[in-house]
């Protein structure tokens, strides 16, 4: 059965065509499984909660009749501003219209958020654009632009909340320097969520083609329930797809853990134990209480565009296993820089179990895609990275020393983790404090980092390594828990370059060298493995001993090896110590940038032209052997066999196999926006 919903409808429809319900939510009461629920072109000011779940072969599909012309919002418009001085507006807001919580006396707040300044989960938007929380009266009276945001200019338009005396009201006062807020389009956000089940369990929703925006979400770490303004909440088969998702204070789309009431922020609430242990409590817990693949995840995000949202474009703990997210263009997550903490990028997944990411356009993030935990199975196929870092001119300052960014975060997890195919085009391409990974194809333009180092929790005198899980091939079965050793990395047929670093940021990055979690290395190439151990070196370590009764040895703790084969270096770009079968290219320098054109980004290079001499060996599954913790291929999710026998675009490699993304040396002028193509 098809429902029919329409906003400019009479109330009390029915859900025909010609007596549309007025309010999707009308419609989620009644659809079952199997049914449709078409929405047309309008305001959707509500929280859809989908009441039933569909089935696997009966889907419950929401649908805009329109692409992106059903707009479904957590804000409400406002229009009784009064004037004050100096561009100051004033309106005070009953408490009523706040029906969950009031977002506006409600603190961002969770694990790992470093308050760096108050922040709530309420927001203004002029004109469809979020403005910028000031931590008082004359913020808004005499604002100073933010260095850190993206747009320093436009954070001079400021608002503060604060209750009225009596309590009752909400009052908001605001900066529109020459801009008349009753004639423009000036909404608060009131609601957390715009497309959320109250309840886990809810299946099988497609939901397609919306616009999805403003909402009041809270900060979502990996110890906490993990909002968004659309998600699954802890359930299975959901697809996203199509849907245009913006103006989160946090997270856009969860599929994230679901509510554990002892252990919901316990570092934050109580603090005796540190995060990595109650994160460890959250997993065993889910694991108990029914994390399993029959029960979670399984989920596909498609074809969306995902932007301007506060903390993440998608976040996700536990919940988001086996999915898929493809072909999603995710730019400009936490450019307001208000938001500071470790839980930040365009997707922030933990326990990334099975998950593909392919074909996916992800730029202008504080940093791109952060793997934590548990990457285990995960695989990163053609996707494009670009400008992942702070804001450049905020990187120039010393006080944004040590927050950097980078296209690809993998954090203390055992893999397998596969990286193939990919443009790896930021001034820091990797962060690696992690092991069990291959990088296979791609074009890596910027540096690697933290190798060797962020794997402790931060103690001051006594050993505080970081333990993480790692599971049964394709399962949430728990194997077993262990530190992370560095090495077991792969390299094949990848290209290196060498791209230009401003001299004030390269002397900065030299400052932190000594840093624990991140040395600031600028200089690209795999030279950063040089203290990993060749195969042969770190099996000889265990010739001769028998297991139990043998003498003391540093053996088991020691890095694990590093394989690297067929890999071109340019610009200075440097090799691993004990690489073989690679070049190093020292006599021709090359030229590599992404330009935005009207109809996408386009690479220009004449690296291309320099590999036509030098093939390299097809690698497959076979080539790439296992990751050492899990004893687990770098296989596909359902167990086959990778061959790596087609290059970005899908096109096959053929007889002579090229290192780097592409299959021919015709790089120069190539359209790679995957959301393009």
């Amino acid at each position: 059965m098809i429902y029919h919903v329409n906003a400019n409808s009479l109330p009390f429809g029915d859900g025909s065509a010609k007596k549309p319900f007025r309010t999707i939510q009308e419609a989620a009461d009644a659809a079952l499984p199997g049914d449709e629920v078409l929405v047309h072109p309008g305001v959707y000011r509500e929280w859809v909660k989908p009441r039933r779940a569909g089935t696997p072969s009966r889907r419950i599909i929401y649908r805009s009749a329109v692409k992106g012309a059903a707009v479904i919002t957590g804000a409400e418009s406002i229009k009784n501003w009064s004037r004050g001085d100096g561009g100051v507006w004033t309106v005070s807001i009953p408490n009523s219209m706040f029906t969950d919580r009031n977002p506006f006396t409600t603190p961002v707040s969770g694990d790992w958020l470093i308050p760096s300044q108050c922040s709530h989960t309420g927001d203004v938007y002029l004109d469809g654009k979020s403005m910028y929380e000031a931590s008082g009266p004359e913020g808004v009276l005499s604002p100073a632009e933010s260095p850190a945001s993206w747009e320093p200019e436009f954070s001079t338009y400021t608002w503060f909340a604060q209750l009225s005396e009596d309590g009752t009201c909400t009052e908001i006062m605001a900066n529109f320097h020459d801009l008349d807020p009753n004639d423009r389009d000036v909404e608060i956000s009131v609601r957390k969520h715009c497309f959320w089940p109250a309840d886990t369990g809810v299946g099988y929703i497609t939901v397609c083609g919306f616009r999805i925006c403003k909402a009041a979400t809270q900060w979502a770490p990996p110890t906490a329930y993990q909002e968004g303004m659309i998600g699954p909440n802890w359930s299975k088969g959901w697809i996203i797809e199509d849907c245009d998702i913006s103006e989160s204070e946090c997270s856009g789309i969860s599929l994230g853990k679901y509510f554990q009431p002892a252990n919901d922020n316990k570092w934050l609430k109580q603090k005796f134990k540190d995060g990595t242990q109650t994160e460890r409590d959250c997993i065993c817990q889910a694991r108990s209480e029914g994390w399993t693949r029959d029960n979670v995840g399984s989920h596909t995000v498609r074809r969306c565009e995902i932007h301007h949202c506060g903390q993440t474009g998608i976040v996700g703990h536990l919940g988001g296993v086996f999915s898929v997210i493809e072909d999603n263009h995710i730019h400009h997550i936490n450019n307001k820089q208000n938001l500071s903490g470790a839980e930040i990028g365009g997707i922030k997944m933990h326990a990334a179990i099975d998950v593909v990411f392919r074909r996916n356009h992800i730029h202008h993030c504080t940093r791109g895609l952060w793997l934590d935990w548990q990457a285990q199975g995960t695989r990163v196929t053609g996707n494009l990275f670009h400008d992942n870092a702070l804001p450049f001119p905020y990187l120039m300052r010393s006080e944004a020393l040590g927050g950097y960014g980078e296209d690809i975060f993998v954090e203390v997890s055992h893999g397998p983790t596969l990286i193939d195919n990919n443009l790896l085009l930021s001034v820091r391409s990797l962060r690696l404090a992690t092991q069990g990974c291959a990088f296979v194809h791609n074009l890596i333009a910027g540096s690697i980092s933290a190798v060797g180092r962020g794997v402790e929790n931060g103690s001051l005198s006594l050993p505080s390594p970081r333990y993480t899980p790692y599971h049964a091939p394709h399962s949430t079965d728990i194997a077993g828990f262990m530190s992370i050793l560095h090495g077991d990395m792969r390299f094949y047929n990848n290209v290196f370059v060498q791209q230009k670093v401003d001299p004030f940021l390269v002397k900065s990055m030299e400052d932190l060298k000594d840093d624990p979690w991140d040395e600031g290395n600028v200089v690209n190439g795999l030279h950063v493995f040089d203290f990993c151990p060749e195969d042969e070196e770190w099996l000889s370590k265990f010739e001769g001993y028998c297991g139990m009764g043998s003498p003391a040895s540093d053996r088991y703790y020691v890095p694990l090896p590093v394989w690297a084969a067929g890999n071109v270096y340019f610009n200075g770009a440097r090799p691993w110590r004990a690489e073989q079968g690679s070049r190093e290219d020292v006599s021709h320098p090359v030229s590599l940038s992404l330009t935005e054109r009207g109809d996408g980004w386009y690479l220009e290079t004449d690296i291309g032209e320099l590999l036509s001499s030098f093939n390299c060996e097809q690698i497959s599954t076979a080539t790439l052997g296992e990751a050492f913790e899990p004893e687990q291929r770098f296989e596909a999710p359902d167990g086959s066999d990778i061959v790596f026998d087609r290059d970005f675009f899908s096109r096959p490699r053929g007889c002579s196999t090229l290192p780097g993304p592409f299959c021919d040396t015709q790089w120069d002028g190539l359209m790679v926006d995957p959301a393009a193509l």
